[in-house]
């Protein structure tokens, strides 16, 4: 294809037309275009500043001492279950937790936008959780020993019924069951605070965009 030259100021100005099949062409074109902006990878790394590696390890540590607890108890309360095993939370909590942690972790290997918005719902979910099981664990501790109500039909064992350090062991297991769900809580509020922060701010940037 013939060129044109143009004389101006000195300057020498050579303009060529490229016809669109010349091999040319395409490389040119492909060359024009600006790559994408990485977005959600910048808003993912304002995300880690939450650690959720380790907020998913306490969360995952957590859920199986949950779980264990919660087999534990409900072979040992065969016949009247305390109001944490009845109300099975040991085993839904736990299970939340592996869950929460999993992604958590999983958030920390992977750049996406995606399991951080499911961090989010997870961890909220969390909170809840965390606050239901230590009403449940604190109104257990108010409460007598599971089959020592007695009733008409039912004498319960006066030397099971009228063991204080039976009691004492009720009420510090579900002590250490709020200390743990106070644990769980705080993480899952790091982790809740961070997500939604990094949502935000990926939300803005694509509209600014």
């Amino acid at each position: 294809m013939a060129a044109t030259v143009t004389d101006s100021g000195g300057v020498r100005i050579i303009t060529e037309v490229i016809p669109a099949t010349d091999p040319r062409a395409a490389q040119l074109a492909s060359g024009s275009v600006p790559p994408a902006p990485a977005v959600s990878s910048f808003q993912v790394r304002g995300f880690r500043k939450a650690q959720p590696k380790l907020l998913g390890t306490i969360h995952i540590v957590t859920g199986i001492i949950h779980f264990c607890l919660g087999i534990i108890l409900t072979a040992a309360e065969h016949r009247a279950f305390s109001l944490p095993v009845a109300s099975g939370i040991l085993f839904w909590l736990g299970v939340l937790l592996l869950v929460s942690g999993s992604l958590l972790v999983e958030s920390d290997k992977r750049e996406n936008i995606l399991l951080v918005k499911a961090c989010c719902v997870v961890n909220a979910g969390v909170v809840l959780s965390t606050l239901v099981a230590t009403l449940i664990h604190a109104t257990a501790i108010t409460r007598s020993i599971p089959g020592c109500d007695g009733g008409p039909l039912y004498q319960p064992r006066q030397e099971w019924c009228f063991n204080a350090n039976t009691k004492v062991l009720s009420n510090g297991l579900d002590a250490v069951a709020v200390l743990f769900c106070l644990l769980e809580f705080c993480a899952a509020v790091a982790a809740l605070a961070f997500g939604c922060s990094a949502v935000r701010r990926h939300s803005y940037t694509r509209m600014a965009l």
